[in-house]
């Protein structure tokens, strides 16, 4: 059954959108918390690479195996209820971990801290087609991501600051009041949706209510598999540069200081706050090429990881510099996954093929990470690790990404294949090419003063075709 949705007063739709990207931004300074204090959370629970891995391991695997539950939970019970909850066990989980001095204590404050930081970004996610234009939501699906990474920053320069000079239960029981905080800033501003008062019928957006549509049909949509492997193959790199074993690399491999190792990470969200944007207007400009916009940024930030690790020797800053600003444009690659999720998915099960695109990300985060910490640990059990180290466990991501490829080949073929069905046929880039050159003389004679010819553009569901790929 379709009804529709008048837009929302901008200032209002903001304000929501606001609220709940603070509370993103909490769950990914939760997140990336343990990050910054990798060596001094081995110092204090007295931990090897492998037992370090764990944390993040254990936080991660919680976040993937409970993005399902929290899909079909959101579909139920709208986003204003399900960020608030999350926020109370995010504040729970940092709380916890301010007072553990045990292993299995620790373990169940990140287990905590992974279920809060589950509920968050797929819930402002849903918020976003229900309060803004279709036009406006792949923009803003990308700016959700990489704001919401700017927790890195908060995570990487007052928190380790804090931790410092003030110690490891002060710093962490800072973080649990600013989850309280934005438990009053959510249930006080977000709302799932605009009141339908006033509706004008002839700007409405239509939205789909929410019906009987099963999981397994989700899961049946090659749509959906292809955002599975879009984020996939594009986030694990960074979560695993980020989450936990970029400073050590950076210090103890490439010689950094802990200062200046902070400071790269906070080039990484500062870049993904440009590069989100410029995605957001290419991914809805032209979205018949949203696939190859990713396998072109997986190809690239394969390429300028393997300049970083194939010398034996510490790169210069500039090289360091250009691999975190890659890995931050490969995040941002990965919210794509999330675009596909929309197009594909009917919107009364949106939040629960959201839920399932997201796992995709931190299935491959979870291996990475494991993977990385198991070969430190085979090459130098005693935890003195040297440059040679890292260029080696880091080349393990290999193995991940050779899968992530072969799922976003498969799926995108797959898709392209029901498309064909319907109609929609992508045209071959060549062709694409060739078509441009054959206008440009005509563009070229065209005289000044005479209204211009629309330029040719590729078919999306504004024109009543269908987005893809």
């Amino acid at each position: 059954m379709i009804s529709f949705q008048a837009p929302a007063p901008a200032r209002t739709a903001l304000a929501v959108w606001g609220a709940g990207l603070v509370a993103y931004v909490v769950a990914v300074t939760g997140r990336t918390s343990l990050g910054v204090v990798g060596l001094e959370a081995a110092e204090r629970f007295d931990i090897s690479a492998a037992g370090l891995s764990m944390f993040v391991v254990v936080q991660l695997a919680v976040y993937a195996a409970a993005q399902v539950p929290v899909g079909i939970i959101l579909d139920r019970v709208g986003s204003r209820a399900l960020i608030a909850v999350g926020t109370v066990i995010l504040a729970a989980g940092q709380l916890t971990l301010a007072l553990a001095d045990t292993l299995p204590l620790a373990l169940l404050a990140r287990v905590l801290v992974g279920i809060g930081d589950a509920t968050a970004f797929v819930s402002v996610l849903r918020l976003i087609p229900s309060w803004f234009p279709v036009r406006r939501i792949p923009v803003l699906t990308q700016m959700t991501g990489i704001v919401g990474q700017t927790g890195q920053i908060i995570s990487a320069v007052p928190f380790m600051a804090l931790l410092h000079a003030e110690g490891w239960a002060p710093a962490f029981l800072s973080l649990a009041g600013l989850g309280v905080f934005t438990t009053i800033l959510v249930l006080a501003v977000v709302r799932d949706a605009p009141t339908p008062q006033g509706v004008d019928r002839t700007t409405a957006v239509p939205t789909v209510r929410p019906g009987p549509e099963p999981l397994r049909r989700v899961l049946a949509l090659p749509g959906t598999w292809l955002g599975f492997f879009t984020h996939f193959v594009s986030l694990f790199p960074t979560n695993t540069f980020m989450l936990l074993w970029g400073v050590p690399f950076l210090t103890a491999g490439q010689g950094m200081s802990a200062q200046a190792a902070s400071a790269l990470l906070t080039v990484a969200a500062l870049t993904g706050i440009v590069g989100g944007p410029v995605i957001g207007t290419l991914q809805g400009r032209h979205p018949l090429r949203r696939s190859s916009l990713v396998v072109g940024t997986v190809a690239l930030t394969i390429a300028v990881y393997a300049s970083v690790l194939v010398p034996a020797t510490p790169r210069p800053m500039a090289q360091l510099v250009l691999l975190v600003v890659v890995l931050s444009l490969s995040a941002t690659a990965a919210n794509v996954g999330f675009d596909f999720a929309r197009s594909f998915v009917p919107s009364a099960r949106l939040g629960t093929a959201t839920g399932l695109v997201n796992v995709g990300g931190f299935v491959s985060s979870l291996a990475a990470i494991y993977l990385v910490g198991l070969v430190l640990d085979l090459v130098r059990p005693d935890g003195a690790y040297d440059l040679a180290d890292f260029r080696l466990a880091f080349a393990s991501q290999g193995l991940v990404w050779a899968v992530g490829l072969v799922g976003l080949v498969w799926s995108r073929r797959a898709t392209r294949r029901r498309m064909a069905t319907e109609g929609v046929v992508v045209p071959p880039v060549r062709e694409v090419v060739a078509r441009l050159r054959a206008e440009a003389p005509r563009r070229r004679r065209r005289r000044p003063g005479l209204a211009p010819t629309p330029e040719p553009r590729e078919p999306s569901e504004r024109d009543g075709g269908s987005e893809e790929v």
